[in-house]
């Protein structure tokens, strides 16, 4: 989930911050302070990267990890994290906006129905893995000599 967590925020951060330049992740001070606030957020994003790229290393290592699963953790955690960006940093801290100065309501909803559609998606495929993992399991059971 970190991963998807970190490649959401890396695309939030260069897509809305520094491409369209719609946003900064502060924007309750000097332009100065919102692009620091953005250094820190984009670091966050690579330091959660970071992080969950050690943790499939190990997941891999103890062969407890299937592709289907971390996509699924992929979509899980870059739901997550849009979900909250959109809800909290949004509209309950005031962090920032989308936008300013256009009628944010698509904006929003566009924004946090795909949240859930991530969300949605990855619990899927991780429902899915884990299932999948049972039946591996079970048959290599059945194939052991009893």
């Amino acid at each position: 989930m970190l991963i998807g967590v970190g490649i959401a925020a890396f695309v939030d951060e260069t897509v809305f911050h520094q491409l369209l330049h719609w946003h900064h992740f502060y924007d309750k001070s000097t332009p100065g302070v919102g692009l620091v606030s953005d250094g820190l957020f984009h670091a966050f994003g690579w330091l959660a990267v970071v992080i969950g790229l050690v943790l499939v290393a190990d997941l891999r290592r103890r062969g407890a990890l299937t592709g289907r699963g971390l996509t699924g953790g992929i979509f899980l955690g870059a739901g997550f994290f849009q979900l909250y960006d959109g809800t909290v940093q949004h509209k309950l801290l005031k962090l920032h906006q989308i936008r300013y100065h256009v009628d944010l309501v698509p904006y929003d909803w566009t924004w946090n129905v795909l949240a859930v559609v991530f969300l949605i998606v990855g619990a899927v495929m991780v429902r899915g893995a884990g299932a999948g993992e049972r039946r591996t399991a079970d048959a290599a059971a059945a194939r052991e000599p009893s």
